[in-house]
């Protein structure tokens, strides 16, 4: 409610030069305060359904004929978020890019569902951190905790549908925010529970730990890009995977290790289970960038589940887009060059990866605008490795932040301007460093790698007695 307050004043003025003047028509606009790009471009699953540009104040607006109920999500790089859009909706947004999930807000016809979506997510987000907590404790204990979670966001949609119009697909994406979230925690229990409490081995669980399995749809077409769902899915597979194949295969330990075993059994799961194609090809892709992360080497076994992967994915460019991590892997193997990337630092002046890192032994990491927390405890961790190894060199390196706020933040932080640099192709960098977490960092010497998977706290044990 503060969020709709705080910008209805704004959008109300916008409200009045649109108005949908046809049923069948869906009015879809807002504006962008500090925007990033000049277009905002709207999706529907992964294809492109419209563009707009950004006017003088900022501003944008789609107006869309005869369009499919359903989610939307619309891109204003290097940010993007769900829309959900039916006939006869009018709906405004405005946010700020420096916030820009905290500060989206939606109005008009249609804005409830939306405000509701963004509201799951926010909360998903700010919980976390308390069920990371959570699943230190028995199966019993874990269970009551998020059942009182869910009951909380299931009492928030009844009030939602009890206040507003909402059409039935409209109530069961709602649902499926709330459903899958919460069906992932449990789905992620056993897993995490092991490591937070050091046990040898992944807990026996009841059935009844599962019983929501029952309800649940693998073959969801409507829900396939929805990140709730998505997530879930994943995440059902891989445990879905280890107890079947735990029960089935003649050596279990197969599957700690031997990833090739453990990821040939998850495609076979999934090409058995999900008819959907989308679908179907979105968890192949999953399964073959898992594996070949945890891999990290080329070999004889990656080239074998290579060839499956080829032959079960339907999706020319997600084959190719293996193909090129399978080649990004190989590129960042010790004694390798680094690859050929280009950064920008605080004067906005270009340099490469290659100049940075000549002469010396140098440490890369990543860093984003969105993830505060993370930078906090990466300073303090960077100040501690500097006074163990004053030889090194640490340079950050900006992902997914705007230009302005990623200065902004420099300045704010304090950070050393010398070592900071900002990386403006996100996806560039992505794959050429293979950057599949924050704590990732790649180690070179005089522009060859030395280490291209090295992790930022475990490749780097501190003495005790650093402060």
């Amino acid at each position: 409610m503060l969020r709709f307050l705080l910008s209805f004043i704004a959008l109300s003025t916008l409200a009045c030069s649109h108005k949908v003047k046809e049923n069948s028509t869906v009015f879809f606009g807002g504006e962008i305060v500090n925007p990033t790009s000049d277009y905002v471009v709207l999706f529907r699953n992964d294809r492109v359904i419209d563009s707009a540009k950004l006017d003088k104040n900022h501003r944008f607006s789609f107006i869309l004929k005869d369009i499919q109920e359903g989610l939307y999500h619309f891109d204003h790089s290097p940010e993007l978020q769900y829309v959900y859009l039916r006939e006869g909706d009018s709906i405004l947004t405005r946010l700020n890019t420096m916030e820009f999930d905290e500060s989206l807000v939606f109005s008009g016809k249609g804005s409830e569902i939306n405000n509701f979506l963004i509201d799951m997510f926010l909360a998903h987000e700010q919980e976390e951190p308390l069920v990371e907590e959570y699943y230190a404790l028995d199966s019993d204990t874990f269970s009551k905790k998020i059942d009182a979670l869910y009951a909380e966001k299931i009492e928030y949609l009844y009030e939602l549908i009890a206040d507003h119009d909402l059409s039935d697909k409209a109530k069961a994406v709602a649902k499926a925010a709330i459903d899958y979230t919460i069906f992932m925690y449990k789905e992620k229990y056993p897993f995490c529970h092991k490591k937070k409490t050091g046990e040898e081995i992944i807990c026996d669980l009841p059935d009844s730990f599962y019983t929501y399995r029952k309800t649940i749809d693998v073959n969801n077409k409507e829900l396939t890009y929805f990140r709730p769902y998505f997530d879930f899915i994943k995440y059902h597979f891989g445990n879905l995977s280890y107890t079947t194949c735990k029960k089935k295969c003649d050596d279990a330990k197969k599957l700690t290790s031997v990833p090739l075993h453990f990821s040939m059994y998850k495609l076979h799961l999934v090409d058995s289970l999900v008819k959907e194609e989308e679908l179907r090809n979105l968890l192949f892709r999953n399964v073959a960038i898992n594996y070949l992360l945890k891999k990290r080497e080329p070999g004889e076994t990656c080239r074998v589940f290579l060839e499956k992967f080829q032959t079960l994915s339907t999706q020319q460019k997600h084959k190719e887009e293996i193909t090129q991590l399978y080649q990004s892997i190989q590129n960042l193997q010790p004694y390798k060059n680094l690859p050929n990337l280009v950064l920008t630092d605080i004067n906005n002046s270009t340099v490469s990866l290659k100049e940075i890192s000549k002469n010396t032994t140098t440490v890369f990491y990543f860093w984003t605008g969105t993830q505060k927390n993370h930078l906090k405890n990466v300073i303090q961790h960077i100040k501690k490795l500097k006074e163990e190894h004053p030889g090194h060199r640490f340079v950050g390196i900006n992902l997914k932040t705007n230009h302005p706020k990623w200065i902004q933040m420099v300045e704010e932080y304090k950070l050393d301007e010398g070592n900071q640099f900002y990386g403006k192709n996100f996806k560039e960098l992505q794959t050429a460093m293979i950057i599949d977490g924050l704590n990732k960092c790649v180690i070179a010497q005089d522009t060859l790698v030395v280490d291209g998977f090295a992790d930022l706290y475990t490749s780097f044990p501190l003495k005790e007695g650093i402060n």
